[in-house]
């Protein structure tokens, strides 16, 4: 039957191909054909796709899929296509005779079983050669939930692949994981099936106009960029989505994932690394756009708690208890707002916030990407006397302005003050200026701004990316994974933080605004005590708090506010140091647990007298100081190259002696000796930082160890049990011999150590850890949640 109608519509006269030989013909299945998002945009686009290739050579057959039977599906499926439209512009006898013939090319398969899929192969390779055609290729388009995903792929791959020298392009809707293990773990499987290049991730933002013409506005205006578009000229950068709708009857989706999953880790992401990365020489070059992508994810520092402030409007959690019996009870912490600040330590933006914002139920739906520039003038004229082309104290931006809000329709927008922008003249027009209309405060007329010639739905834009192979609009599986890499940290550490409750809509007012505080984000002003949650006490309201531990004053709080409290008091005894002394000597512990703490004191503490201190190492690994595994790589990667500690202020362990790795002999442990006699006053450190182990183990003093427990040793040679095994310490009656020790405990692998030492006395033979007591100085004990409550 499909091949008759394919003859039939091959024959029609008012639609002539190119001439010369057919391109092929391509098959297009549409999995969840009756799907929502089929229904609201694919069809749609896939209708596009025939308008604006009938006449390309190729041939087209569209099978829409799905798990219903025949003839209920059959009937969903046609009741959507009669209402696709052509674009006005489109003479309506030609729309007519396109929709009809689209229609007739169009039929319903029912995609459940192995059988179902060879059955379709066959379909194709029947028609295939009942009217002659070569093949060009397929297009699988996965418009079904992830997790049927592996099962689909196993099907196409196993019985529904093209003949040889065809081509396959499958197509994938977010979400792409729920976390990178998650994202790992789904790539790993399709691989598996599909090549790289037969894979195209959806971002359906990368298919908007505003949000496509970034590279190539920034291509095609690198003579005026170059030399402003770095942290010496931009304040800040902005991507913002605001929605007016809520989660309302996609709660179930929603709980799962929440506002970061559902758009800042994919949208918002994909344009701000647009507007940072380093500009390919090809823009158009899909590999060259990758590899800079992942360039820019490298130099973005880490998120922390401190990152974030989140929010939840006020009826999300009546809906979640509505449309899901299973969770009546349960009170949802899942974000419908959110608002992050990103910092990169490239040479071009370092310093410079990037604000990432969105949420649902707010008071407009807009979307746009803002560079704001820095303005240094000082004008003595009157505002209302300047004028916006010339004056340099009106504000300065770039934005791309994605749709919606004032606009209503996509733009790109340039200060008047800036410079004239080159555009294509064939896609982008220029707007008459209009001072009716404002844009961040400012008339439309102090503006430079170009909308497009034709404005076209994201997915029609994707669709026909796909048709020509442009893999540039696509998330490939590295910068996905590069993504979630990026976003989990931040995921994992507010899994547990209720969000501020706001009412939605206008009523919000200043309540969801917040500022940029110690490198870190916080709410403007305090949540009114009618919103706060019924339930009452809830994790995030826990502050640090202080007690005893081993009879020593103990700090605990989760974790990223009590590297917070621990970094403060860190540069507190600093400054004490340097007011009595001039100078500070910290002795810092390796391992995983004071990264974080690292990294913390290397963003937000610019009063840190660094200059004026000294870093030592409390133990070292014995492999090289440039491995991975050595401690002082792991402070140089993550502190000292990010402080500006002077150079011989620097103090690694001397386990690489010539050439080789700890020898007794070389004397690497009695030259550090000498060098703390020398340089710290009485062998006493300001400060020593330490961690513990699961087995009591602090430093590298492991229990029954035969060297620095007791004894004159200042520095030791030890024995791990786990590899590395050769070790450099300090001694126990050097440590207790510093002005402060800081123990820092995170983690509930740390719960079961930290209950055995809040119960048995000083035992350093057992437990080192236990021996620490310093003999005119002040232990403090920085023990997280976990690690003291399990």
């Amino acid at each position: 039957m499909l091949g008759r109608v394919l003859c039939t519509v091959l024959f029609v006269g008012a639609l002539p191909s190119p001439a010369g030989a057919s391109q092929g013909h391509i098959s297009i299945v549409l999995l969840g054909a009756t799907g929502d998002l089929a229904k609201k945009y694919l069809w749609q686009g896939l209708f596009q796709l025939y308008m604006d290739q009938v006449s390309s050579g190729h041939s087209f057959t569209f099978h829409g899929a799905a798990l219903a039977a025949l003839e209920p599906g059959q009937r969903l499926m046609f009741d959507v296509l009669k209402q696709l439209s052509c674009p006005p512009d489109e003479p309506p006898n030609r729309c007519a005779v396109l929709k009809d013939q689209f229609l007739k090319l169009s039929q319903y398969h029912q995609l459940k079983t192995a059988e179902h899929y060879a059955a379709l192969n066959r379909e194709i390779e029947t028609l295939l050669s009942q009217e002659g055609l070569e093949e060009a290729g397929r297009i699988f388009y996965f418009s079904v939930p992830p997790f049927a995903y592996t099962e689909i792929a196993g099907h196409i791959n196993s019985s529904c692949r093209p003949r040889a020298g065809a081509w396959l392009r499958v197509v994938l809707e977010k979400p792409f994981g729920h976390d990178l293990p998650s994202a790992q773990q789904l790539a790993a499987q399709l691989a598996g099936f599909f090549r790289e290049e037969e894979m195209y991730r959806v971002d359906h933002y990368l298919g908007k106009q505003a949000v496509a013409h970034i590279l190539p506005f920034r291509d095609q205006n690198r003579q005026f960029l170059d030399p402003i578009w770095n942290r010496h000229h931009v304040e800040r950068v902005e991507v913002v989505l605001k929605e007016t709708v809520d989660a309302k009857g996609r709660t179930s989706f929603y709980e799962q994932y929440g506002v970061i999953r559902d758009v800042l880790q994919n949208h918002l992401t994909e344009a701000l690394l647009f507007l940072i990365m380093e500009l390919p020489a090809n823009v158009s070059s899909a590999q060259e756009v990758v590899q800079h992508k992942l360039q820019a994810f490298q130099a973005l520092w880490g998120l922390q708690r401190s990152s974030a402030v989140l929010g939840q409007y006020q009826a999300y959690d009546s809906q979640v208890q509505e449309e899901l019996p299973e969770a009546r009870g349960h009170v949802s912490t899942t974000p419908t707002f959110a608002g992050v600040l990103i910092h990169s330590h490239s040479l071009r933006w370092d310093g410079v916030p990037f604000l990432l914002t969105s949420g649902k139920a707010l008071d407009e739906r807009v979307g746009y990407a803002r560079v704001l520039f820095r303005n240094t003038a000082y004008c003595p004229q009157s505002g209302t006397l300047r004028d916006a082309g010339h004056s340099q104290c009106k504000p300065k931006q770039i934005i791309f302005y994605f749709g919606h809000g004032a606009l209503n329709t996509p733009a790109v927008l340039v200060s008047r003050n800036l410079f004239r922008p080159a555009m294509p003249k064939d896609s982008w027009k220029e707007a008459g200026a209009r001072s009716d209309l404002h844009i961040f405060g400012q008339p439309l007329s102090d503006f430079y701004m170009y909308s497009p010639v034709k404005e076209r739905d994201a997915y029609s834009v994707l669709i026909s990316h796909i048709y020509h192979g442009r893999k540039d609009f696509f998330i490939t599986t590295e910068s996905l994974l590069a993504s979630w890499a990026f976003w989990t940290p931040l995921l994992d550490s507010t899994s547990r933080q209720p969000p501020r409750l706001y009412p939605g809509g206008v009523e919000n007012q200043q309540l969801l605004d917040f500022e940029m505080v110690a490198g870190g984000v916080e709410f403007s002003l305090a949540e009114p005590a009618e919103l706060l949650h019924p339930s009452g006490q809830m994790p995030s309201e826990f502050r640090a708090i202080q007690s005893q531990f081993r009879q020593s004053p103990l700090v605990s709080a989760w974790a990223e506010e009590l590297i917070a409290r621990l970094a403060s008091d860190m540069e507190a005894a600093a400054v004490r140091s340097v007011a009595r002394s001039g100078q500070f000597h910290l002795a810092l512990s390796g391992g995983s647990s004071p990264v974080g703490l690292f990294q913390r004191l290397a963003r937000h503490h610019h009063g840190f007298p660094w200059q004026h201190s000294h870093v030592w190492l409390a133990d070292e690994r014995c492999v090289p100081l440039t491995d991975g595994e050595s401690n002082f790589q792991g402070l140089h990667r993550h502190l000292l190259q990010h402080v500006r500690v002077p150079y011989l202020n620097i103090h690694p362990m001397p386990v690489h002696l010539k050439r080789r790795l700890c020898v007794e002999e070389d004397g690497g442990a009695e030259l550090y000796a000498q060098d703390i006699a020398a340089l710290v006053a009485n062998a006493s450190f300001d400060l020593v930082l330490l961690g513990v182990g699961t087995d009591g183990h602090t430093a590298s003093l492991f229990p029954r160890s035969e060297h620095g427990l007791e004894g004159a040793a200042t520095v030791v040679l030890t024995e791990s049990p786990v590899k590395p095994h050769q070790r450099m310490s300090l001694s126990l009656p050097l440590i207790n011999r510093a002005r402060q020790v800081f123990v820092l405990v995170l983690g509930k692998g740390k719960h079961d150590i930290t209950a055995l030492l809040s119960r048995v006395g000083r035992e350093p033979r057992k437990w080192p850890i236990s021996g620490v007591s310093p003999s005119s100085g002040q232990l403090v004990w920085y023990v997280d949640y976990e690690a003291l409550l399990g």
